[in-house]
């Protein structure tokens, strides 16, 4: 009987749940719920709408159960978020979204109590203000009631599944964005999380990614009509699920999971832990199979998005591939932006704060939406070459090619610019890497997969790849960069 896997993949706007199947080694997919995934300003506080996630995810359960039920459930995420349970196993509270302003200022505020650079030789990762570390810092100089109350700390995929199973658990790629978590060692860095007066006894003991976590409790078998199905503590992370969805061979490649972030690194066996890694503000995240993703956070295709978001809210409505085509009929380095940039953190007005941003540096911003969209995909891509060349320079290593998973893959022109501004060929897709990767891991938990290698030759064999080569006459994309570098102080 060939086994079926349901996969979760929660988005920044949406969420879906995703049939599969493995069959003569290729998986084969389908879309059978969608739901928005939209978080909710709830008493001053950006918040998960949790009661209505779950909501749809037992409307998926349901529909999986009328199309003759599944073998295995894999839950996904971004990181860094969480919810805090009580002694008596309720949830405490609706869980904070990271973009939330509680973080304002509080990576300051923790390094005046452990230093910078001790946080990075424990963690081994980036400096990002949403971290979970500073997300609890936040609550523990609140003196905040729920975190004195809670009895575990549960990540947003571990809470899913607490919520499915009744079995409570920490898994270890989604426990690795928090700046917790001692990458030599895969256990929690207490001695940095007790120095800011954040309790340790509420985190729990880490397992690794391909686990079974529980089955189905018997009040969701009855609401679902599903029997006791295993959930998987599968790579919760979704950067770390897309990653180990990567078609590349051995382990000697970079990526860009490009999404509403640009997640673009290397794998590696053992962290990079050095000050020019620090510097670069890359960061050590937990992978499948005993890896480590060392990466670079960039903001990625959030800005478009953000863009779009107020141009359909004003009546100028584009597909993102009509804004494309505009964006193809503008001139080429008309000015420049550094995406990562806190001025384009936060939602709303995107388009003014990306020409604010320009004109402050001494360019002319642009004045039509195609001219946007162009600047954008160009700093971007623009922005992976410095990155590209900054994990080059720490890990001693020579990027030959680039692999782009996730939905940015399916941008033809992004693909281009990023190819032109490396100099390297770019192999773009599968889009859909995220829950290619959940599935694949439900697939190996359950032994239908040997190892990363035989995972990933699935991936290439079961979905198209398209390979774009740079074009031979770059001098434009190099002058581009020159300047692009000397403008900004880029982080």
């Amino acid at each position: 009987m060939v086994k079926k896997y349901l996969a979760f993949d929660f988005g920044a706007s949406s969420g879906r749940a995703i049939l599969g199947t493995l069959n003569s080694g290729k998986l084969e997919m389908t879309e059978i719920h969608r739901f928005l995934n939209e978080p909710v300003m709830l008493n001053g506080r950006f918040t998960w709408d949790l009661p209505r996630l779950y909501h749809e995810v037992l409307l998926a359960l349901k529909k999986a159960a009328a199309q003759g039920g599944v073998d295995a459930i894999g839950i996904d995420t971004w990181g860094v978020d969480y919810g805090l349970i009580d002694k008596n196993g309720h949830l405490l509270g609706d869980p904070v979204n990271y973009r939330d302003a509680r973080t304002d200022g509080m990576m300051d505020k923790a390094f005046s109590v452990v230093p910078k650079a001790e946080i990075y030789e424990k963690t081994g990762l980036a400096f990002l203000q949403f971290n979970t570390l500073y997300q609890l810092y936040s609550s523990v100089l609140e003196d905040d009631p729920l975190l004195k109350a809670a009895d575990k700390l549960l990540f947003m995929p571990d809470l899913f599944a607490y919520l499915l199973t009744g079995v409570a658990g920490t898994e270890y790629t989604i426990a690795s964005t928090s700046q917790m978590i001692d990458p030599n060692t895969r256990k929690w860095a207490t001695d940095i999380i007790e120095k800011l007066g954040i309790p340790a006894s509420i985190l729990g003991d880490i397992t690794e990614p391909g686990t079974v976590r529980g089955v189905l409790s018997k009040a969701v078998q009855d609401e679902t009509g599903l029997g006791a199905v295993p959930v998987i503590a599968i790579a919760g992370h979704d950067t770390a699920s897309a990653v180990a969805a990567v078609p590349a061979e051995g382990s000697d490649f970079a990526y860009i999971s490009s999404g509403t972030w640009s997640l673009l690194g290397g794998e590696s066996k053992t962290p990079v832990i050095n000050e020019e890694a620090a510097k670069a503000n890359f960061t050590n995240e937990g992978g499948v199979f005993d890896t480590i993703r060392v990466l670079k956070n960039i903001m990625g295709l959030w800005i478009i998005q953000e863009c779009k978001r107020y141009w359909d809210a004003n009546g100028e409505e584009y597909s993102f591939a009509e804004l494309v085509k505009l964006a193809e009929k503008e001139p080429a380095f008309r000015a420049f932006f550094d995406p990562d940039d806190d001025a384009f953190l936060a939602p709303h007005q995107m388009p003014k704060r990306i020409c604010d941003y320009i004109e402050k540096s001494g360019q002319t911003a642009p004045n039509t939406i195609g001219g946007i969209t162009r600047v954008v995909y160009e700093s971007l891509a623009l922005k992976y070459r410095y990155c590209i060349e900054c994990y080059e320079k720490f890990t001693g290593k020579k990027v030959h090619a680039l692999h782009i998973v996730g939905g940015g893959s399916n941008n033809a022109l992004l693909n281009k610019f990023t190819a032109n501004a490396l100099n390297i060929p770019v192999y773009a897709g599968p889009g859909e890497a995220t829950a290619i990767g959940n599935l694949l891991m439900q697939a190996y938990a359950m032994g239908e997969v040997k190892d990363i290698a035989d995972l990933r030759k699935i991936v290439a064999d079961s979905f198209p790849i398209v390979k774009v080569e740079p074009d031979k006459d770059r001098a434009a994309w190099d002058e581009a960069y020159a300047k692009f570098t000397a403008m900004f102080e880029l982080k």
